[in-house]
């Protein structure tokens, strides 16, 4: 679930005591190349609110509402600035006991990539979401992501399930083992019944605000440990193999997240109905690296491919004539199976969005995934639909919410003086990535998301787009159950 935007889909920031966490340096090409406090990170003095989708009920926390500094100036150029020779490329190879270390810059044969991409852009996102959202305090001895004060509808200092997840993807990709062993630790310190993270915890970073699981968090915090399994193997400081975490988190989301037997429900304890649907939440692609781990097969296994299936229906359905999106693909932040936006989701006396705003803008970065790793013709046609249309709005001009038909219906938030937000651009130049058609389109999204100041949503939020679209556009956000080192 998008962390904490509420039903207007905002974002949030934190505040919170240094930790003195750095991330592991590289070796890897360009991994020499110094960026903005690499290697000296204060930890977690922050943790912005993302998208949301339950609505909160939160009240403050932790000010941190002093300007940042601009450290843009302290980012070194890249190694390649003002040369006109390619600049290094990996797959760097396996070492000392990672077998994917970044930078692998595998391109698939799919899609295209920014022209000129740079492994430090990722670098120097990498390095700014540490410092902004990773912290050690109120995580038990571990470690968690905050929202900031800049994400709207959330305490500043609190943890979304989703940010767990986001942060387990970028640790793994990243080469980041401690990093990523804490989060899931952490994680298992704030269960539900069904075994899964309750979606929403206070500053203290215990205080359950949100009960119950939220599946986008689950799936991808599943798909990262299947990662895990094929980076480091082994348990790394977990108490289990990953192989072995990674099959037991499939099995509970199947078992507590999946409504008869295809439809990915948004959690796994309220709205349990095909009234209340987020396709943002569709992952086809990890749908089928799921099916590999748990396989059909009675009760050893279940049909992962029929949610791949019914995920490719909904996600149709959902554009019709009706809500006026059937050439432009921007699917409501929920609605029901057949594709009816409801605004009753959240359930009585509360209201739920309709349009395309936080949750809905992550749509054609999930489903571009599928078309990127898999050659899933269901993907690229819809990809196809967004990618025409935010390349005829041209990068600079994308705005952060839309209403079905593509009329601008921005959201506001109070908190941010930014003006674009990364995670609408982001997914939006990844869909793009699916034709030569959008060169010119992936070419200058790409520009204005390493600036890493697209933050309009909140800096949690926004870090987290920033550095999980920069590590897809440049060839590093990778399925390595399909890949050798």
């Amino acid at each position: 679930m998008a962390g904490g935007l509420a039903a207007a889909c905002s974002g949030g920031a934190s505040g919170g005591p240094p930790t003195g966490y750095a991330p592991p340096s590289e070796s890897g090409p360009e991994a020499s190349t110094p960026v903005a406090d690499a290697g000296s990170h204060t930890g977690a003095d922050s943790a912005d609110g993302g998208g949301g989708s339950k609505p909160p009920s939160e009240a403050g926390s932790p000010p941190l509402d002093a300007p940042r500094p601009d450290t843009s100036s302290s980012i070194p150029p890249p190694i390649d600035a003002g040369a006109d020779v390619p600049p290094p490329r990996g797959p760097t190879p396996a070492a000392n006991g990672t077998n994917f270390p970044f930078p692998q810059n595998r391109p698939s044969a799919s899609c295209i990539y920014p022209a000129r991409y740079l492994n430090s852009d990722v670098q120097a996102a990498y390095a700014k979401w540490t410092t902004d959202t990773v912290t050690s305090s109120g995580a038990n001895g571990f470690l968690r992501i905050q929202r900031l004060s800049s994400d709207q509808g959330a305490p500043a200092g609190s943890t979304v399930s989703e940010g767990i997840g986001y942060g387990m993807l970028i640790a793994v990709y990243m080469g980041d083992q401690m990093l990523f062993d804490q989060l899931w630790q952490y994680e298992q310190t704030n269960l539900d019944m069904n075994g899964l993270m309750n979606w929403n915890i206070g500053s203290d970073g215990k205080t359950v605000l949100g009960m119950g699981a939220a599946t986008d968090a689950d799936e991808d915090m599943a798909f990262a440990l299947v990662l895990a399994s094929k980076q480091w193997g082994g348990q790394g400081s977990l108490s289990k193999s990953y192989a072995d975490l990674a099959a037991a988190q499939i099995k509970a989301i199947w078992a507590n997240e999946i409504d008869n037997y295809q439809l990915i429900l948004p959690g796994d304890t309220w709205a349990k109905s095909t009234s209340a649907v987020n396709v943002s939440y569709f992952a086809p692609a990890y749908y089928k690296v799921f099916a590999t781990v748990d396989p059909p097969g009675g009760s050893a296994g279940d049909a992962w491919m029929s949610a791949v299936d019914e995920s490719y229906t909904v996600l149709q359905a959902s554009l019709n004539s009706a809500n006026g999106n059937t050439s432009n693909g921007l699917v409501p932040a929920w609605c029901s199976a057949s594709g009816q936006p409801n605004a009753g989701a959240f359930g009585a006396g509360q209201s739920s969005p309709t349009n395309y705003q936080y949750d809905s803008c992550r749509t054609p970065f999930r489903i571009g995934l599928d078309w990127c790793w898999n050659a899933e013709p269901r993907a690229k046609t819809y990809v196809g639909l967004t990618s025409a249309f935010f390349a005829g709005i041209g990068a600079k001009n994308v705005v952060d919410g839309y209403s079905l038909n593509g009329t601008p219906d921005p959201g506001t938030n109070p908190n941010s003086t930014a003006t674009q937000s990364a995670a609408f651009l982001g997914p939006a130049a990844v869909g793009a990535m699916s034709s030569s058609a959008y060169q010119s389109f992936v070419n200058e999204a790409y520009g204005e998301i390493a600036t890493l100041q697209l933050l309009q949503g909140g800096t949690y939020y926004e870090d987290s787009w920033t550095t999980l679209s920069l590590l897809m556009m440049t060839a590093n956000f990778l399925d390595y159950t399909a890949i050798t080192p």
